[in-house]
């Protein structure tokens, strides 16, 4: 006859009052869930608990970034103001798409990448039809953060056309709005 090795036997004896305990906790747990409105009360009070507590968290990042975000380009702005004059406003666009389009293809340059893409943006005649090329053409985080960028500061050129589709729009608005009377 041979015996049992007896560190065997104990791991044996572990693994088996380990498995029962899940599972009998696991019993006592759906028992509890099922039938006690007491029990399915704190449960529920702890899911509305914890989707607070993860919005909260996005929000503060939201603002955390928000934050880095103004700093950053106002940093930028401080050491690398933008041009006034035409020929240099030319140069500016060049070096900046140049430097962005170089900085967003290293990892972790992301924030740098963007603010020469908002430079680049600033001087640039028709920011409309450049933010679509961005939008194609770049990131979707670089990108975020140049939308970010603009929010915090809009250039000039970008405020005068966001006026314009808001015009427009509370433009159209109002025709509408006049349709509506006359019918």
């Amino acid at each position: 006859m041979s015996q049992s090795n007896p560190i065997l036997r104990g791991l044996a004896i572990t693994t088996a009052i380990a498995a029962l305990s899940a599972t009998g906790y696991a019993i006592y747990f759906d028992y509890q869930r099922r039938n006690s409105p007491q029990f399915r009360k704190v449960l529920r009070q702890r899911a509305k608990e914890q989707a607070k507590m993860e919005e909260q968290a996005k929000t503060h990042a939201k603002e955390v970034k928000l934050q880095k975000v103004t700093e950053f380009l106002s940093m930028e702005l401080a050491k690398d103001p933008i041009p006034s004059d035409p020929s240099e406003r030319e140069a500016t666009f060049t070096t900046n798409v140049e430097n962005g389009e170089r900085l967003s293809m290293q990892q972790g340059k992301e924030l740098e990448a963007a603010s020469k893409f908002y430079k680049a943006l600033t001087v640039y005649p028709q920011p409309a039809d450049l933010l679509g090329i961005y939008q194609r053409s770049i990131p979707e985080a670089i990108y975020e953060y140049i939308i970010l960028m603009i929010a915090i500061l809009p250039p000039a050129n970008v405020a005068s056309f966001v006026k314009g589709v808001v015009g427009s729009k509370a433009e159209s608005d109002a025709v509408a709005e006049a349709n509506d009377i006359d019918d």
